[in-house]
């Protein structure tokens, strides 16, 4: 009976260890499919380790200045933007989560081309949009998606899509949450844009 149980326990432990890379296999999948649309050049990396501040949400790439990386890249996973390239050494390389409090990125609404500025909460899956007027056109649903100002993010990759929209009695200003785009607390494969053919053509004489 005791030989039994242990067996049992030994093909739990062998059933979850393949669900959870069944699981990693179908994001790397996923993120595989998505740099099918993309023209920019990427490089493929990996988190190889989290930052252990739970006030600061930052990942270690394994990917550094050897293999072009540098600060400002932006950093996605299989369904849109997570954030930012922070720090290069040579071989690898430390980003900042689009969640962190110190991280914001200027983003537009999908739906409607309206401007904003999505800043981190602090809290793994949540950015907030302030300074909204309250008679703002945002709704419920809609899709953030990176503006292209400030030169940094290409236009068009997914940030987060908008959960609630909060306006106080009598404020004149509305709090926007949305949950981003991808898990930024799964998964282990991301691609650095290292280069964007947006960029390329406005720098063109």
């Amino acid at each position: 009976m005791l030989r039994l149980q242990q067996e049992n326990r030994v093909l739990k432990g062998k059933a979850q260890r393949l669900a959870s890379l069944l699981s990693e296999n179908a994001r790397y999948k996923a993120l595989l499919n998505s740099a099918r649309d993309i023209k920019d050049e990427l490089i493929a990396a990996q988190i190889s380790s989290v930052s252990p501040d739970p006030a600061r949400h930052l990942v270690m790439l394994d990917k550094g200045a050897a293999d072009g990386v540098e600060e400002g890249q932006p950093v996605l996973g299989a369904e849109g933007l997570i954030g930012q390239i922070m720090l290069v050494d040579e071989n690898n390389s430390r980003a900042l989560l689009i969640t962190d409090s110190a991280h914001a990125l200027p983003v537009e609404v999908n739906r409607s081309g309206l401007r904003a500025i999505a800043e981190g909460s602090g809290d793994i899956d949540r950015l907030v949009i302030r300074h909204l007027a309250a008679t703002t056109d945002i709704r419920v649903g809609d899709l953030l998606v990176t503006s292209g100002l400030g030169g940094r993010f290409p236009h068009g990759y997914p940030v987060a899509r908008v959960t609630n929209v909060e306006i106080a009695a009598g404020d004149a200003f509305a709090v926007v949450s949305a949950a981003p785009a991808s898990a930024l607390d799964r998964g282990r494969h991301v691609l650095v844009v290292a280069q964007s053919s947006q960029f390329e053509a406005a720098a063109a004489p």
